[in-house]
């Protein structure tokens, strides 16, 4: 997705089809920068959900998390890693609220002794929520000249009230059990969880847009 701040193109792409569209959207960037001593980088929109244009983690210049730095840790400024992007994407575009633990990107050093940061630019997109409890049917829909563009889903489980009725407190225990998924038009039966997750109920929720193709 790319963006002006009035106007944005949306690519969208799965096994058969791949479209973009322009539209008339007021969105507006939004910037996070997280320093490496801190453990979470949080990504928030009010009412609307999560598009993830860009993100890095390392070290592109010297000024930025440079506070009380020596200068050796700041000299590297070609420091990334790469994969970056498609994790942040994945974990966070549809969410209301995303918080990634740092440890994941640490845990892959991609400069030794150069100190890094997070630096994630992202978009609030109106969206349609949908929740669907499992051995259901999620129902999307638009109107006539409009096509559906799904921002992300998750399928498992991540609190103990959605989809609890009628449902043992064994079956809603785990909330722990969920991940990013791009099914959303076909059986989730054989998706692999964890084992934790084998006994639990589960659902899938996502959040999508209607745009009209502009002739």
């Amino acid at each position: 997705l790319a963006s002006s701040g009035k106007y944005a193109y949306i690519c969208y792409e799965n096994l058969h089809l791949h479209v973009c569209i322009f539209g008339v959207l007021v969105v507006y960037p939004e910037r996070v920068t997280t320093c490496d001593e801190h453990t979470v980088h949080r990504l928030s929109c009010d009412g609307t959900v999560i598009s993830v244009v860009s993100s890095f983690y390392g070290r592109a210049d010297r000024v930025t998390c440079s506070a009380g730095r020596p200068a050796a840790q700041l000299a590297n400024t070609a420091c990334s890693l790469p994969g970056t992007l498609e994790i942040v994407k994945t974990r966070c575009n549809g969410k209301r609220i995303c918080e990634l633990n740092a440890k994941i990107f640490r845990a892959s050093d991609p400069c030794y002794g150069t100190y890094k940061y997070m630096d994630t630019t992202f978009i609030c997109l109106p969206a349609i929520h949908v929740i669907a409890c499992e051995h259901s049917a999620a129902h999307l829909g638009c109107d006539p000249g409009q096509i559906i563009v799904v921002h992300g889903a998750d399928y498992g489980r991540r609190d103990q009230t959605t989809c609890s009725y009628k449902r043992s407190a064994s079956q809603l225990q785990n909330v722990y059990c969920s991940r990013p998924t791009n099914k959303v038009a076909e059986s989730l039966r054989n998706t692999v969880l964890a084992p934790s997750c084998a006994n639990m109920f589960k659902c899938i929720s996502g959040d999508y847009m209607e745009m009209r193709l502009l002739a």
